[in-house]
């Protein structure tokens, strides 16, 4: 740094500032001491910057796939809503959901230099009492049901199913079918939960349960043997990709969308607009979800407080060509 406000003819104080981005200094000085940086490799030493100011500027981000599109495109709002504010983000895949490895990765994150944690995972692996924190950071989590034990961000799951299941029951369908994810997903189970309980709000009686893994092969599977019940007219699957093994299945069946089963989604994935037909779904706001994220562990981190609670990420549902009138009788 002397070496370069030597070369600029400043001082070592407007080297700092410079280097640093503060305001205070003109741009011909800036520019200045940027090109005497550039003309002797000057580089600002990270490393040292933050053992100084005590922070790392790096948020860790722990989960446990990055297969399904809610976690990668939860995981690419994250980093992008970081890196506007000036953070970068380091990823520890877990690979396999038990408390073993969730314990070793917040280990691992203890002893790499991260300011927090945003964490995308089921909120039982949270519950162990032998699961401990790294020293002074802050967590959030995103997609749980963690309640008051952690800052929770999450999109509203419930709302965005009761808007489905209520769309189709307003289009004239006597009850609505559920193609559900996975037993082991909050997501899943809450969706599910939410479907049933508007029907039994409606007076209807709940047809039975049908589970997929969120793959669009599991869809088609399940498909084939919704496609076999002449009474179903209604389908809410719990994500896109279901929908659209969904769709096939109905298809190779003879079964037409809409005129014969109408199909809604949940996600609204850039491509569900091209199934055949469009799919109706719900739209979850990733971005938002990825900026409330970031935004709450940098709250904590000024406050050096926890903060407990959730905060939902309205939903809206998407009209489209897949849900119609049930034929008539």
């Amino acid at each position: 740094m002397a070496d370069v406000a030597r070369l600029a003819g400043v001082s070592s104080q407007t080297v700092s500032r410079v280097s640093n981005g503060y305001t205070g200094v003109t741009e011909e000085t800036r520019q200045q001491v940027l090109a005497a940086m550039k003309e002797l490799g000057y580089r600002p030493n990270s490393a040292a910057r933050a053992l100084k100011r005590g922070e790392f500027r790096t948020i860790g981000l722990i989960t446990f796939t990055l297969s399904t599109t809610g976690n990668v495109r939860t995981i690419d709002a994250i980093a992008t809503s970081a890196a506007q504010e000036g953070y970068a983000v380091t990823l520890l895949p877990v690979a396999v959901p038990t408390q073993d490895e969730v314990r070793g990765a917040f280990s691992r994150l203890g002893e790499l230099a991260v300011d927090a944690v945003i964490v995308i995972m089921e909120v039982h692996l949270l519950d162990a009492a032998a699961l401990s924190l790294p020293p002074h950071v802050q967590v959030v989590v995103a997609d749980s049901d963690a309640g008051d034990r952690y800052t929770v961000v999450d999109t509203d799951q419930a709302g965005g199913t009761r808007d489905a299941v209520k769309h189709l029951l307003d289009l004239g369908h006597r009850t609505v079918w559920h193609l559900a994810g996975p037993e082991d997903s909050y997501a899943a189970q809450r969706r599910a939960d939410a479907w049933r309980a508007t029907l039994e709000e409606a007076g209807r009686v709940p047809p039975p349960l049908v589970r997929g893994d969120w793959s669009a092969e599991s869809g088609y599977r399940a498909g084939l043997g919704i496609a076999d019940r002449p009474d179903c007219t209604a389908v809410f699957a719990a994500n896109d990709q279901m929908a659209l093994g969904l769709l096939r299945a109905l298809h190779e069946r003879g079964r037409k969308v809409p005129e014969d089963v109408s199909v809604i989604g949940f996600d609204d994935i850039p491509e569900s607009g091209s199934f055949q037909p469009p799919l109706t779904t719900v739209h979850q706001d990733f971005a938002e979800v990825g900026r409330r994220c970031v935004e709450g562990v940098l709250r904590q981190m000024q406050q050096s407080t926890p903060e407990r609670g959730t905060t939902l990420v309205p939903t809206r549902l998407v009209l489209r060509q897949s849900t119609a009138r049930p034929p008539s009788r």
